[in-house]
């Protein structure tokens, strides 16, 4: 139930006539909840030094590419004359960006566009998509103001008792009529907890557990259902409910505020889904059984007395009654960029290990036996079987099989027959060797004076006679195959027997040698056994590797989720903040210069692992302490010009990331889903928050590149700065609380009182006559006088507190006459503004009975 149409109420929040509702105000939950609202301003140019700057930088410019550019003749000589200075060689720091500030936006894009012709006929298709990704970036940043406000709220809901239902169940009896009726009640077992977890600086976590049918956790709940399934993209921040509101011009905001109803719109549908939620994970129900003429243990028997009249009993919920009030308690100025890839620092950890998991796999070895040779082949110093030993860690590789040294062997040991006779000879070949040839040298002499013949079998030696007394065979002559007229022997292997005939020779000195070559299989046998070798030590390496691989994904996964909630923020909340000032002031933005650097060196014990500074003396020189100096104070500025705990983030989906990373970028695992959602990220939309007090110094920075510098007060973002942090001064005093019956003026929990003093402008103090100076105190800010339009309200400090019926304000900026209608003198409370208030319900456990119940008052 919701309503937020109210009949009129008192002061005290109720309505007319009525008896106060029992509020539990010590048992209050709240939500932090915020409006954003985008201003449509004109951009400003001359301005946007951090954005022009940061495109510059981006493109990454060489010495002559500025000329080449200009050439064309699509940029003025004075642009060009600008942007030469940030030509730089690699490893070069880029000037600061404040002359930048001067060029207009149209200028740096004609720039861009040239540079791009340029880069694409000379430098290649790469360095043209680095100079459009540039253009993109400058016209995102420059395509509308990046001003907006952030309404700070708060919904608190506090219990408002404990009310009737609806009708869950009714038991008619007639006459003296008994039944017996069991009660059974339950809830859901499968409902939603939300585990709240808070962490200390010391990392020490306390977890509490809620059943969510309490308001306050539900519309938690809501909100991050609501989330995950926004197509747009995923809120984080400090800020827990984000709420938008349309853009529009600058103007003070008044009592019929657009972001006001946009911001009660979301909060009462919010808290009604909320409700609804809750209803939805509670059930009643109630079995009724009639008994008759016999008794049966029951939980509650029921009986009609009367012996005339029926009666009904009637069940009913008991619900839950919240009363909720939506605050506004301040107002900052936001600057609005987008990102890209937020995550991306976060995501080497991912590649890594996505790296190393695409290694683990079945062992392959694709060395053929073809491929192990003894040539030495072009650029390799040894074998090429050598060079897989080495490649592979293979030790005691065997080698290549040998030529063996030719062997000699006799024809015929001993005398010989004077007549014809045969002997053979068996030669003995060494293991794994085959005959290449065989030689025959030596001499013989005839018996007698006969005619003596010689041959060997299967060779094409004549077996004819000499005459003389002596033949001989010449040194080195082949034996050669009798038909074919190959080598003798060829490819034999083992211990061929070689058969000699003779015939009436008496005296003899023959020998043949034999010249050898390792054998085909020898050398088959020769590369199976490397290959062995080699598949040997190629698996055993392998083996060893995957290990390592294992042990070191382990270690990675281990790291990757074994970190607490609150560094996971903290990691995302520093990813965040560096990518905003990397893109703000260009991609190659020095976080620390090199001057800094090396006093940083100098004072270092080691760099490497950030310990310096040590010592009991800086020991720098002048120029290196205003180094260190100037780096420090610009640390300081950026971390004390915006809320970095409350800025908002808008998660974009992973198609906005290049093409080329979407497998990967989808497929990151993380078991924190917001981890997870931010690493996915392709884009992400980041609202910061200008601390107060510091709007116009941190529009100087990003505007200008200075920290502080003589800026035209007539500048329209600064203008606006300085409107929206005196707005914020007023606590929104002229928005009316949700009860229209009250006092418009009177923001809740704020001290009020009213004036009568006719008082005009003056710069010196003023003594104003009130109705009671109960909660005053000296140093509190007051807003002075109904919000009517410009110059009828301001805010003024107290600097006394006079008796019982005046205060002494510091100044007065108008005039205020309070003789005819008291003006109002408002001490804002801590809560702010009450702008919206209405009730919600959620189940209650118990049950209500009632007998015969009116029928129009059942719900």
């Amino acid at each position: 139930m919701t309503s937020t149409d109210q009949p009129p109420v008192d002061e005290g929040g109720r309505a007319a006539g009525a008896v106060a509702p029992p509020v539990l105000e010590s048992a209050t939950r709240s939500v932090a909840k915020a409006t954003l609202v985008p201003l449509d301003v004109p951009v400003s140019d001359p301005g946007r030094a951090l954005a022009k700057r940061g495109f510059v930088r981006q493109l990454r410019l060489r010495p002559g590419e500025v000329a080449a550019a200009g050439r064309l003749g699509r940029v003025s000589e004075d642009v060009l004359e600008v942007l030469s200075a940030y030509e730089t060689e690699p490893g070069e720091t880029a000037p600061p960006g404040a002359a930048l500030a001067e060029v207009d936006v149209a200028e740096l894009r004609a720039f861009g566009e040239a540079l791009t012709t340029v880069r694409t006929s000379a430098a290649g298709a790469r360095a043209a998509r680095v100079t459009a990704a540039a253009l993109a970036g400058l016209a995102a940043n420059t395509a509308r103001s990046p001003l907006g406000m952030l309404n700070l709220e708060r919904l608190e809901m506090a219990p408002a008792g404990i009310e009737r239902g609806e009708l869950i169940a009714t038991v008619p009896l007639a006459p003296l009529e008994e039944t017996a009726v069991v009660e059974k009640e339950w809830s859901v077992q499968s409902k939603e907890f939300t585990s709240i977890v808070t962490d200390s600086l010391e990392n020490v976590s306390e977890t509490g557990v809620t059943d969510n049918t309490e308001l306050s956790q539900s519309v938690t709940s809501q909100q991050q259902h609501s989330n995950q399934f926004n197509v747009t993209g995923t809120v984080s921040g400090g800020i827990p409910v984000i709420s938008g509101s349309a853009s529009s011009g600058f103007t003070s905001q008044s009592s019929e505020s657009q972001s006001a109803n946009d911001s009660r719109k979301h909060a009462t549908e919010l808290t009604r889904k909320a409700s609804s939620r809750s209803k939805q994970e509670h059930k009643v129900t109630i079995s009724v059984k009639s008994v008759s003429g016999r008794e049966e243990t029951v939980t509650r028997r029921l009986r009609n007395p009367s012996t005339t009249d029926p009666i009904r009993i009637d069940y009913f919920s008991l619900m839950r009654k919240w009363r909720v009030r939506l605050y506004r308690y301040g107002l900052r100025l936001t600057y609005d960029i987008v990102i890209p890839e937020p995550g991306a620092a976060m995501r080497r950890a991912h590649r890594e290990l996505e790296q190393l998991r695409n290694r683990l796999g079945p062992f392959t070895f694709n060395v053929p036996h073809s491929d192990i040779t003894e040539e030495v082949r072009p650029g390799e110093t040894q074998p090429h079987y050598l060079v897989l030993a080495d490649a592979y860690g293979a030790q005691n590789v065997p080698l290549p099989p040998r030529f063996h040294a030719p062997t000699t062997f006799r024809a015929h040991d001993g005398g010989l027959p004077n007549d014809r006779a045969v002997t053979s000879r068996t030669l003995d070949l060494p293991d794994g060797q085959e005959v290449v040839d065989v030689t025959i040298a030596g001499r013989m002499t005839r018996y007698k004076d006969k005619m003596g013949r010689f041959t060997i079998e299967g060779t094409t030696l004549p077996f004819e006679a000499f005459s003389s007394d002596e033949k001989a065979f010449d040194p080195g002559e082949v034996l050669k195959r009798d038909g074919d007229g190959g080598n003798f022997l060829e490819g034999v292997t083992g211990s061929p027997v070689v058969v000699f005939f003779w015939d009436e020779v008496s005296v003899q000195s023959i020998q043949l040698t034999v010249r050898l070559q390792p054998t085909a299989e020898a050398y088959a046998q020769w590369r199976s056994d490397v290959w062995n070798a080699l598949y040997n030590a190629a698996q055993t390496r392998y083996f060893v590797e995957q290990q390592d691989i294992a042990a070191r994904i382990t270690a990675l996964e281990d790291r990757l989720a074994g970190v607490d909630t609150l560094t996971l923020r903290r990691e995302e909340s520093d990813e965040v903040m560096k990518a905003v000032i990397r893109f703000i002031a260009g991609v190659s933005y020095a976080y620390m210069d090199d001057t800094t650097i090396g006093a940083f060196a100098d004072a270092s014990e080691d760099t490497r692992y950030g310990i310096g500074f040590t010592a009991n003396t800086l020991e720098l020189t002048e120029t290196q302490l205003a180094a260190v100096t100037a780096h420090e104070n610009t640390v300081r500025f950026v971390n004390q010009a915006i809320e970095w705990e409350s800025v908002v983030t808008f998660l974009y989906s992973y198609f906005w990331d290049t093409p080329d990373s979407w497998d990967f970028v989808r497929s990151v695992q993380h078991p924190d889903p917001t981890r997870q959602a931010f690493l996915r990220a392709g884009s992400a939309r980041v609202v910061l928050t200008v601390r107060k007090g510091w709007e116009t110094r941190w529009l100087r920075f990003a505007e200008s590149g200075f920290t502080d510098y003589d800026h035209d007060p007539g500048e329209p973002y600064l203008t606006i700065a300085q409107e929206i942090a005196a707005y914020d001064d007023r606590h929104y005093p002229g928005i009316p609380p949700a009860n229209s019956g009250a006092d418009t003026h009177r923001p809740a929990d704020a001290v009020i009182t009213r004036s009568t003093s006719t008082a005009g402008p003056s710069r010196h103090p003023v003594t104003l006559k009130v109705e009671s100076v109960t909660g005053f105190r000296v140093g509190a800010r007051v807003a002075i006088g109904a919000y009517a339009g410009p110059g009828t309200q301001e805010t003024q400090t107290v600097t006394a507190v006079v008796g019982t019926d005046r205060i002494m304000v510091q100044r007065l900026d108008h005039a205020h006459d309070g003789s005819t209608v008291p003006f109002p003198v408002v001490l804002p409370g801590e809560k702010g503004t009450v702008i919206a208030e209405w009730y919600e319900y959620t189940p209650n456990s118990g049950t209500d009975i009632a007998v015969g119940s009116p029928l129009d008052g059942i719900a």
